[in-house]
């Protein structure tokens, strides 16, 4: 399939559109078939039927793995599995690890235990490991069954750890070369390659014990002297990996150094594996879509599951808002002879919540990036708090002031217009604490900094804000 010179999101899209309306001419054609009667009623179906599925079927056939996972992400469940149907069972395997896991979950509860085995024969060991996990246990044994004593223990050792740690990305074919050969005996050694592991853009270095020594970049064995030894040209300033790394670590410095592979080494400094630059794409785009999730207060959800996962999904967050949200009505509550002797206030309160509320999430989206990128210490909480106060005071004197004159342009009280303006103030002076303390207390007890952060930040500033606008309104308007 040639995919040079095309924008690859467009082409997406007209591919989704494609299967869309190839599916929804099976239905439409399969129900106008149902409906006929005649001798050969069964016979004229199943034609119509395979006829229209062919189509289909050709269509997903010329679609690279992950083109499919992004369709079949993107269709409802019936659809999505009448698709799975049609796909080449060679790609089965692929396409389980490019979906989501909410995703891959349905795909394989449609699926026999011989076609998962069969689906997972077509992965390499690394590519096992992620896979592995998701499958039921018998089936977990049988394909572990199917595998050598070195790819068995391969795959173990990348389930052994966490999804977010290095050695669960770590792939196990890699080239390695010794220190003290001449550059013409690597190019020779390379030549007997049928071909080189994806993204080899280095050979590692290492001594009898597998101990790393340096790498040699493709690129400078290409333009060297071939009578020169490796030791010579190599570069010892490598950039390694632990195991036990955090990944998310492990993909910005892939970006900040521009590295397309790097070496993971045991604590023996033993290479191990290697992890590569399509892996660190994964997780930086995984981390991202988390990330939006967690400030809404939700988890990995398929877009088209079921009403019942969908409510377990969003129950906790949403009981919570229903109580901050009862807690802000008790504030109003306990100002309703304030209210009922200045209408007004209900108009302009919600002002005062809304304008907090945005700073408060300014402000945490700030800081939990900065968290994300590993940027926060300890010791800068102080500089960081003083300036989102700076900001806050700033802001609310200006803006504050704007929302005065409008307040006493309109209803023609300036002792309402200077409530408004210092309600402004305190409640966006509020609102830059609450954003600066709520995800670094989050990541203090070990908490995701972004999960319902914006949640709670919304709640927290529009009770304050209510109370704030209300108390300020209760002792200098009454």
């Amino acid at each position: 399939m040639t995919v040079m010179n095309r924008k690859p999101q467009e082409s997406l899209q007209d591919s989704l559109q494609q299967v869309t309306r190839l599916l929804e001419r099976h239905k439409l054609v399969e129900g106008m078939v149902h409906k006929q009667e005649g001798p050969k009623h069964d016979l004229v179906e199943q034609l119509v039927h395979r006829q229209n599925l062919a189509e289909l079927e050709n269509k997903l056939a010329n679609l690279h793995p992950a083109d499919i996972a992004y369709i079949l992400e993107a269709l409802p469940p019936v659809d999505r599995l009448t698709v799975w149907g049609l796909v080449d069972a060679d790609d089965d395997g692929e396409i389980l690890l490019e979906v989501s896991d909410a995703v891959r979950e349905s795909l394989l509860a449609d699926m026999a235990p011989h076609e998962m085995v069969a689906a997972a024969g077509q992965l390499d060991t690394d590519e096992l490991a992620d896979l592995v996990p998701d499958l039921p246990s018998d089936v977990q044994s049988a394909v572990l069954g199917t595998l050598d004593a070195e790819d068995r223990a391969e795959v173990q050792s990348a389930m052994s750890y966490t999804d977010d740690q290095v050695g669960a990305l770590m792939d196990f074919e890699m080239v390695t070369i010794r220190a003290d050969v001449k550059l013409e005996v690597v190019l020779r050694y390379l030549r007997r390659f049928d071909e080189l592991p994806t993204h080899t853009d280095k050979l590692f270095v290492v001594d009898d014990n597998d101990i790393l020594k340096g790498v040699l970049p493709l690129n400078v064995l290409l333009i060297s002297d071939p009578e020169q030894y490796v030791e010579a040209v190599m570069a010892d300033d490598v950039v390694v990996f632990q195991p036990f790394d955090d990944a998310g670590d492990a993909a910005q410095a892939f970006e900040r150094y521009d590295l397309v592979s790097a070496p993971v080494v045991d604590s023996n400094h033993k290479v191990i594996g290697r992890i590569t630059v399509d892996q660190m794409v994964d997780v930086i785009r995984e981390e991202s879509d988390a990330e939006v999730l967690s400030l809404a207060g939700l988890k990995d959800e398929d877009l088209f599951s079921s009403v019942g996962k969908a409510v377990k999904n969003r129950w906790p967050w949403l009981a919570l808002n229903i109580c901050t949200a009862f807690i802000a009505s008790r504030v109003i509550g306990a100002f309703e002879d304030t209210i009922a002797h200045l209408v007004a206030l209900a108009a302009l309160m919600p002002i005062v919540s809304g304008i907090g509320g945005n700073t408060g999430t300014q402000t945490t989206t700030l800081i939990i990036r900065g968290l994300a990128l590993g940027q926060i210490q300890p010791s800068h909480t102080r500089m960081l708090l003083l300036k989102e106060l700076g900001i806050a005071l700033i802001n609310g004197l200006m803006w504050g002031a704007v929302l005065g004159l409008m307040a006493w342009a309109l209803y023609g009280k300036w002792d309402l217009g200077l409530v408004m303006m210092g309600a402004m103030m305190l409640n966006m002076i509020v609102a830059a604490l609450v954003g600066l303390f709520v995800p670094l207390t989050m990541q203090k007890f070990g908490r995701d900094p972004a999960y319902g952060s914006s949640v709670m930040i919304t709640a927290l500033t529009d009770s304050l804000g209510f109370f704030i606008f209300l108390g300020l309104a209760t002792i200098f308007l009454m």
